[in-house]
């Protein structure tokens, strides 16, 4: 007849946890090794994450014309124009706000037309005329935008403002600054948390007024 284990508290099953009345102190037990034997594969599941991050595919050389001149950078595949742009030329006037596309900060010009560098890879604008804020005056001289930008007090804080001017620039070319209204719509992608938005509008309208940008 079988043992029935559970009317005698001194009995165990062959092979199973010992009876001894410290069920708990053996449950501490198995989970505490049971731990140690995971922590291990996490741990390195971790570090390898962490080195794949860190190289994709290598180092590759790329030339970038930026401002008119033809900068070689070595950089990975996955860098966007951005970082190239802040990271690998010190082109710092480019501003990393949101970095997903959303702020405007990082406004560029790319063959002429405004973009958001965040949003595209450094490799992708090879060959192609990159226009950033460093290059919008000619030498001491102030681009229109930017005396506009001075005169009308079209910033506070100055973060988002070299995204602003870039911005504010295309939308004249473009011809989407022929009333107040469309500038604004026009220029809603560029945020401005200061909220010198009437300002703005103002240094923009002004070089439309006056014959463009």
């Amino acid at each position: 007849m079988p043992h029935d284990f559970t009317s005698d508290p001194a009995a165990a099953p062959p092979g199973g946890p010992p009876n001894d009345g410290s069920r708990r102190t053996f449950m501490k037990q198995a989970g505490g090794i049971l731990g140690l034997a995971l922590a291990p594969p996490l741990i390195s599941q971790a570090e390898r994450l962490t080195a794949f991050s860190k190289t994709v595919e290598g180092v590759s050389t790329m030339q970038l014309k930026v401002n008119g001149t033809v900068r070689s950078i070595q950089a990975e595949p996955r860098v966007s124009l951005l970082d190239a742009l802040r990271e690998y030329m010190d082109l710092t006037g480019t501003k990393k706000g949101c970095d997903h596309g959303q702020c405007g900060a990082c406004t560029v010009h790319v063959d002429g037309r405004r973009i958001n560098s965040c949003m595209t890879l450094a490799v992708m604008n090879q060959g192609k005329e990159i226009t950033t804020i460093e290059g919008l005056a000619k030498g001491e001289e102030l681009h229109p935008m930017q005396t506009a930008f001075l005169k009308h007090d079209g910033f506070q804080c100055g973060y988002c403002t070299p995204g602003q001017i870039m911005s504010g620039v295309a939308c004249v070319r473009e011809g989407h600054a022929t009333s107040d209204d469309q500038t604004r719509e026009w220029m809603s992608g560029n945020l401005c948390r200061c909220g010198a938005y009437p300002n703005i509008v103002a240094a923009v309208r002004e070089v439309q007024q006056k014959g463009g940008a």
